[in-house]
């Protein structure tokens, strides 16, 4: 799961990681997009050391290249607070046939979609639109499909706008930072593991208003109470509590790894440390990105995740501070074999997933996004989700990782217009099945 989202690299201007507790979660980790094909590789560079004379946080967002965002289709009264899809609206949008799909983007959405189905078939769709029988026919032929991906899709699916199918687009890597797993010289940030004296609570089991609430915090003689702040964190108030499963070089880098919700640690010896989500300890994520903006320190196109880090650095005691003023502190443990992992259960992959409100977008699901930069626009598939990735046509798209992958993150803001895909039938199934005083607004295109 993504810890936050919003304006270049999400969350650093967003909301996120409140005292409601998230889903548990792990992490998450174009045409043209020049040619929509595989990333592009990242130069060969050294790796940081533990003196961290560069960092790659320290390198350029890249530079978007424009497009043009197809037209959404024609929108009835918009529905302002809809919980979900259904009530947001639905509109039958084009024809899968006529988007502009590479059959590279097609063939990497296939697999990205194939991994999810076994959770599509079993999930609740939060969203009204499916269920998930819904999914089976679509499931049983792409486990099979050998050719063209594109005419997979375009068999299989229909597209559905959801309200007036403005979208938004950020987006988020998996961070690759100097950590080892044994203290030594020059490693002195711990990456601490969940502690021991951390609860959970389910208000739902106290009141049925509460349902679905859940709050963390610590006892404390006879009182419950919220648990422990960064600062508190930083100033050692977890000692004797927590593990600490590797030691990072840099405190402003970790704080952004907190920020991804899972990355890599690699040490002088070339070991690397894959860690992911573990919990959180229950504080309200607050966006440095904002404060520091709203305060006049960060300048017009000093809002990137590059440009954050540089005032930080060239700050370090009121930076210290600033990171401070979010309480939110995440808890990692070690990962191994694939990942990192999205909120599905399933790794996600560069390029192809991204994190979506699974009230809006059911998770497992393909989406066209058609965006105002050639890299965001082309098919993907919901596998994540994220704290500030909240409303309809609300993406963070993953990019994978390594400083090509942080490069595009950190300065991903595009926007434009998505169409869910659906197994063909459902807006039919959909409408049919609303009684008159509540007939949904299909209209087709």
């Amino acid at each position: 799961m993504r810890i936050v989202g919003g304006l270049a690299l999400a969350g650093l201007l967003g909301a996120c990681a409140s005292g409601i507790v998230p889903p548990d979660a792990a992490t998450r980790p174009s045409p043209t997009r020049p040619s929509a094909g595989a990333p592009p590789s990242a130069p060969a560079r050294p790796q940081p050391t533990a003196t961290l004379p560069e960092t790659p946080a320290n390198l350029p967002a890249r530079q978007p290249s424009a497009a043009v965002p197809l037209p959404a289709m024609p929108a009835p009264t918009a529905y302002s607070g809809a919980a979900s899809a259904v009530a947001a609206g639905l509109i039958a949008g084009p024809a899968i046939e006529t988007l502009p799909i590479t059959l590279e983007n097609a063939g990497r959405a296939l697999a990205a979609f194939k991994l999810s189905c076994p959770g599509l078939q079993r999930r609740t769709d939060a969203t009204g639109l499916t269920r998930g029988s819904d999914w089976t026919d679509a499931c049983a032929a792409a486990a099979g499909w050998s050719g063209d991906a594109r005419i997979f899709f375009a068999q299989r699916f229909e597209t559905v706008q959801v309200g007036t199918g403005a979208a938004f687009a950020t987006g988020y890597y998996e961070p690759e930072i100097a950590g080892v797993r044994e203290r030594r010289s020059g490693y002195d940030v711990p990456v601490y593991g969940l502690p021991d004296n951390l609860i959970e609570v389910d208000l739902g089991q106290f009141s049925d208003a509460l349902k679905g609430k859940r709050i963390r915090g610590r006892v404390d003689g006879r009182q419950f109470v919220p648990f422990y702040d960064r600062a508190q964190i930083e100033q050692g108030a977890l000692e004797g509590h927590a593990p600490v499963v590797a030691w990072a070089a840099d405190p402003i880098e970790m704080f952004f790894l907190q920020v991804q919700g899972s990355g890599r640690l690699k040490g002088p010896d070339g070991q690397v440390v894959r860690i992911g989500y573990a919990g959180q300890n229950g504080r309200d994520y607050t966006g440095i990105g904002k404060l520091m903006k709203d305060r006049g320190l960060l300048g017009p196109g000093q809002t990137s995740m590059q440009g954050i880090v540089a005032w930080l650095r060239a700050h370090p005691e009121e930076g210290r501070a600033i990171m401070r003023e979010n309480k939110s502190f995440v808890f990692f443990k070690e990962l191994t074999g694939a990942g990192p992992l999205g909120a599905m259960g399933y790794p996600v992959a560069g390029w192809t997933s991204v994190a979506a409100d699974p009230k809006f977008i059911p998770l497992g699901a393909p989406l066209f996004l058609s965006m105002d930069r050639t890299d965001a626009t082309g098919l993907w598939v919901a596998q994540d989700t994220g704290g500030a990735i909240k409303g309809p046509n609300r993406v963070d798209t993953f990019w994978g990782a390594g400083e090509d992958a942080r490069a595009i993150a950190g300065g991903m803001s595009a926007r434009g217009t998505a169409w869910l895909l659906l197994p063909k039938g459902t807006l039919a199934r959909l409408a049919g099945s609303q009684p008159a005083q509540a007939q949904l607004p299909i209209p087709q295109p």
